[in-house]
C-alpha cells in the first residue's frame, strides 16, 4: 500500500476525490480532509455538495460501521474531529448561500449527570449527517431544557443520561413540556447506556437511541415523517 504522504489530492479527479476524502475522513485524517474540501471549492463546488457528498456520505459510511461494531467509538471521535475540522471550513459559506439543513436538534445532558463522551458523540454525527445541532452541554435542570427550545426553536430535542440515578429525570423535563403545552411541537429523543426502549416509553419520549449512529437514523425518519407530512398538508390546503 502507498503512503499517504505520497499522495497527492490535486491530481485526483473529482469522483476520485470525493472517494479519498470518505477514506480520509474514515481514518480521522483532518489536514486530508480540509484539504480535499478547499480543492473541491476551488473547482466550483458549491458549499452545500462537498457537505453532502463529501463529509456527510463519508459519515454515513463511518456510522454504518459503527453501528455494526467494525468501529468503536475513539475511532468514531477522530473521524467526526475531521468531519468537524471540514465543516469549520464549510460552516460560513453555508449561511452566506442559505444552504437547507435536514433538520435542527437542542441536546443535552440531564441535571445531576455530567457524563458526555455519548452526547459529543451523537452531536458531531447528527452534525456530520447535516443537521443543526445545538449542544447545551451537561448537568441541565427543566428550566434549561425550556429556555433552549424557546430560544432555538429546533425540531429536535435529545436527552441523555448515563447514570441509573438521573435517568429519570427525563420524564420530569418531558412532563413539564406537557403542562406547557410544549410536547407535540417536538420530537424527543432520549439516550444512554441505562436506558432501553421500554423506558423511553414509559417516561412519554419519542424514541430511545442506543448509540449515535441510531440516534442519526430515527432523527432522519422522524424528519422525513415531518416532512412528508407538512407536504400533505399542503396539498390537501
Amino acid at each position: 500500500m502507498s503512503n499517504e504522504d505520497d499522495l497527492d489530492l490535486r491530481s485526483l479527479d473529482d469522483e476520485e476525490l470525493v472517494a479519498q476524502m470518505h477514506d480520509d475522513l474514515y481514518d480521522g485524517l483532518k489536514d486530508e480532509v480540509c484539504e480535499g474540501v478547499n480543492i473541491l471549492l476551488e473547482r466550483g463546488w458549491t458549499p452545500y455538495r462537498v457537505l453532502t457528498e463529501a463529509l456527510v456520505e463519508g459519515m454515513r459510511i463511518v456510522g454504518i460501521d459503527f453501528r455494526d461494531g467494525i468501529l468503536f467509538v475513539p475511532e468514531v471521535l477522530m473521524a467526526a474531529n475531521s468531519m468537524k475540522a471540514g465543516m469549520h471550513i464549510l460552516r460560513p459559506l453555508l449561511v452566506e448561500t442559505g444552504a437547507p439543513k435536514i433538520g435542527k436538534m437542542v441536546i443535552g445532558t440531564v441535571k445531576g449527570d455530567i457524563h458526555d463522551i455519548g452526547k459529543n458523540l451523537v452531536s458531531m454525527m447528527m452534525e456530520g449527517a447535516g443537521f443543526e445541532v445545538v449542544d447545551i452541554g451537561i448537568n441541565n435542570p427543566v428550566e434549561t431544557y425550556l429556555a433552549a427550545l424557546e430560544e432555538h426553536k429546533p425540531d429536535i430535542l435529545g436527552m441523555s443520561a448515563l447514570l441509573t440515578t438521573t435517568m429519570p429525570y427525563m420524564k420530569v423535563v418531558i412532563e413539564t413540556m406537557k403542562d406547557q403545552g410544549l410536547r407535540d411541537d417536538y420530537v424527543v429523543l432520549v439516550g444512554g447506556a441505562p436506558l432501553n426502549e421500554a423506558f423511553a416509553e414509559a417516561i412519554g419520549a419519542d424514541a430511545y437511541c442506543r448509540d449515535a449512529a441510531v440516534a442519526v437514523e430515527t432523527a432522519k425518519d422522524f424528519m422525513a415523517r415531518r416532512h412528508n407530512l407538512a407536504g400533505q398538508k399542503a396539498a390537501t390546503a
